[in-house]
């Protein structure tokens, strides 16, 4: 029987014929535990293996085994731990960073507006334009002649600020800025990412809608074990969860939604088209996730899909 310790022969009378033991090493150790999880019936029932340990006096008491294991089992968790990064992780990390700055910086841009439209309230300028704006002009004062701007600002109804205001606002006009640049910094890297990790889930759905797809199903594979069914409706929980409590019409997609093909659609075609575009969506996490080759035929045939889905409602509609 081989177990976490080592080789024992065991005979039919349950007497112990042979024991060809480890070493003491927990990574060796460690390594056997891991090598032996992936086995069917690993560890089969009835077996003492602390009575096993101390007979082939690998251990000489409970305490020692316990110990002995304790630092084994560390050892193997902390590989599994490493196994565990997978390329599509950092991809998963920077879109969840990518909402945590829209978060934020959305939050920042309103208080910004609210702000600087006290002092400037005919800027009709918002979000990353205001901040730059703000940044780079500081006060309604301190707009230049020349700025395209400045006919606005000679005849604002917004009230004063002194230097000391201006400097804070830029200040923070300038934090704001620089989030947004942040995130276009992570949407580059996802895109530079995503054709290598995922070729196939990139070039069908995209570089940021095929890795938002892989965050929400928690990774690559994942993805691709989901049914194509799933897919279609990934992201839509609301509607979902409603139609399985109160019979309200089925949703028929849900962040695919965001993929120009369903987008563009008539909302005749779009139930149509979300079912096609989600099976390729399988097709091609499945084929990036257990052979990296890359297909482009994937996205042709998605395309012959949508033509004939599209040419067949027109037709009926001429009849």
């Amino acid at each position: 029987m081989d177990n976490w310790f080592g080789e024992v022969e065991i005979s039919d009378d349950g007497d112990i014929e042979k024991c060809n033991l480890s070493g003491r090493d927990p990574k060796e150790l460690a390594e056997r535990i891991r090598q032996i999880q992936k086995k069917a019936n690993a560890f089969p029932a009835g077996v003492e293996l602390r009575e096993l340990a101390r007979k082939c006096d690998f251990a000489a008491d409970d305490s020692e085994y316990l110990s002995i294991l304790q630092q084994a089992c560390v050892e193997a968790a902390r590989e599994s731990i490493k196994e565990s990064y997978t390329p599509d992780l950092p991809i998963i990390h920077a879109v969840g960073a990518i909402d945590d700055v829209d978060e934020a910086v959305n939050l920042l841009a309103e208080r910004l507006s609210v702000w600087y439209g006290d002092h400037f309230p005919e800027l009709d300028l918002k979000t990353f334009d205001l901040a730059s704006f703000v940044e780079t002009r500081g006060l309604r004062d301190d707009v230049s002649p020349d700025d395209a701007f400045y006919e606005l600002t000679k005849n604002s109804m917004g009230c004063p600020m002194n230097e000391k205001d201006g400097l804070i606002l830029k200040g923070f006009a300038g934090d704001i800025s620089s989030l947004y640049e942040r995130r276009s910094a992570l949407e580059q890297y996802i895109r530079d990412n995503m054709e290598e990790v995922a070729p196939n889930l990139c070039y069908l759905a995209g570089p940021l809608l095929g890795a938002r797809l892989m965050s929400m199903a928690g990774s690559l594979k994942k993805l691709a074990s989901m049914p194509s069914s799933t897919v279609q409706v990934i992201g839509a929980n609301n509607a979902l969860f409603k139609h399985l409590r109160s019979k309200a019409p089925s949703p028929k997609h849900g962040i695919i939604f965001n993929h120009p093909l369903v987008k563009s659609s008539s909302p005749r075609n779009r139930g149509k088209i979300s079912r096609a575009l989600a099976a390729k969506i399988s097709l091609a996490a499945r084929t990036d996730a257990f052979s990296g080759e890359f297909h482009p035929s994937i996205k042709d045939e998605l395309d012959k899909k949508v033509a004939s889905i599209e040419s067949r409602q027109k037709k009926e509609a001429h009849k």
